[in-house]
């Protein structure tokens, strides 16, 4: 290849076409990565939302969200409900993905061009890179480009499964929407009424909503356990490098396969990003718990079908799924709640003891949370001293 100055100045016009970020936007070129996900579900077919599936849906998480006010004292978090296509599910949680993704995102790119443009290269190959100039000024953004795509394949797959905005727990939109897509692929072998899967699932976006727009601690809470998490995360030079040595740089799918994954990361064994995994296991598993709690609440003996629907929901979480296997490829961290049973016995606990009013004060300020020992033993917790001080922390003396 490096032979051959015309075909390489080729190859980087074609690369040049691709790498075109604007100055200041980070290590990932995010557009290339948006069109790459939009690319995969059309490619599976993503019709627009009709007038009528759009009215079905807005309908639903309006009435979810009323149904809703008889089971918990949070506010409604539902202001303009949105039925969204796959690829606008996708242009609006970009955002968010972009702050979970960066961190890793960073230190990968960062490697990438120190390897790639770096004593790796033969000498002729140096040489013919000095006399193109531009091809070593670009290999951070060839990097760039690479784990975009990365992410941009990570995002198409998982925007072909999710039925909304909260699947994996966080917060990924301030916009209560749900799938129209989603919502079929969910309903694949359930013998039950298409408008009672819809609603169920349209408790689930709405309760989740309460809590991101009602607990003002928690969504930075969750984003920063992710991100304390992800900048704990290495990357294996070693296994880079052996990874690019012989490489043809100019053919772009080559680079790809192998840069591509997961066995690039490597998660550092400290304390500290031990303890960041622990708390955001146990602050999903709280989240998803007091969502099924409420919802199963606020369905009773509304929705038939609802215990059903619930454990539908439970086994999907339990095994995993799409969520998990995109925050493995995103940020080298397997997301999935594993307690989920507990933490519901430990709200449903809380109302028994305390009524409605006294499980949903335990939002109120993250000090008063139950932790990972609380779960062992629910009992404990409730009839504990935590049963107290609530006005003392909303008094600013804690």
């Amino acid at each position: 290849m490096f032979g051959n100055p015309e075909q390489m100045a080729q190859a980087m016009r074609q690369f040049a076409d691709m790498l075109s970020a604007p100055q200041g936007s980070g290590p990932v070129n995010w557009d290339m990565a948006k069109n790459i996900a939009r690319h995969a579900v059309v490619a599976d077919g993503d019709p627009s939302v009709m007038e009528g599936e759009r009215r079905q849906i807005v309908d639903a998480l309006q009435l979810a969200d009323l149904w809703l006010n008889e089971a918990t004292t949070l506010p409604s978090g539902v202001s303009n409900p949105q039925a969204w296509s796959r690829s606008e599910w996708i242009e609006n949680t970009v955002p968010v993905w972009r702050k979970l993704c960066e961190p890793i995102a960073e230190r990968m790119v960062d490697t990438m061009g120190g390897a790639i443009g770096g004593g790796n290269l033969p000498p002729e190959a140096q040489q013919m890179a000095a006399q193109l100039g531009p091809l070593m000024g670009m290999m951070k953004q060839m990097g760039g480009m690479m784990v975009g795509q990365q992410i941009g394949q990570a995002l198409g797959s998982l925007a072909r499964e999710v039925i909304g905005t909260t699947d994996i727990g966080l917060p990924l939109s301030d916009t209560a929407a749900l799938l129209p897509g989603g919502i079929a692929s969910f309903s694949n072998g359930l013998e039950l009424p298409a408008d009672e899967i819809r609603l169920y699932l349209a408790l689930r976006e709405a309760a989740h909503h309460r809590l991101f727009q009602h607990v003002p601690w928690l969504r930075a809470h969750l984003l920063g356990a992710v991100e304390e998490y992800a900048r704990g995360i290495t990357v294996d030079t070693s296994a880079l490098e052996e990874q690019i040595r012989g490489l043809d740089i100019s053919n772009p799918e080559a680079l790809q396969e192998a840069l591509s994954g997961g066995a690039l990361f490597k998660p550092e064994e400290t304390e500290r990003q031990k303890a960041a995994v622990a708390r955001l296991e146990t602050m999903l598993a709280l989240v998803e718990g007091w969502v099924a709690t409420v919802v199963d609440a606020a369905a009773e003996g509304k929705l038939p079908s609802a215990g059903a629907l619930a454990e539908t929901v439970r086994r999907r979480r339990a095994t995993g799924g799409p969520a998990e296997a995109t925050f493995g490829t995103l940020v080298g961290l397997e997301l999935r709640p594993r307690r989920l049973r507990e933490a519901a016995a430990l709200w449903q606990a809380l109302v028994a003891d305390r009524g409605i009013d006294g499980r949903d004060a335990i939002w109120g300020h993250p000090d008063l949370m139950p932790t990972a020992d609380d779960l062992d033993s629910p009992d404990t917790f409730v009839k504990g001293e935590t049963a107290w001080d609530i006005s003392k922390l909303e008094g600013g003396e804690a």
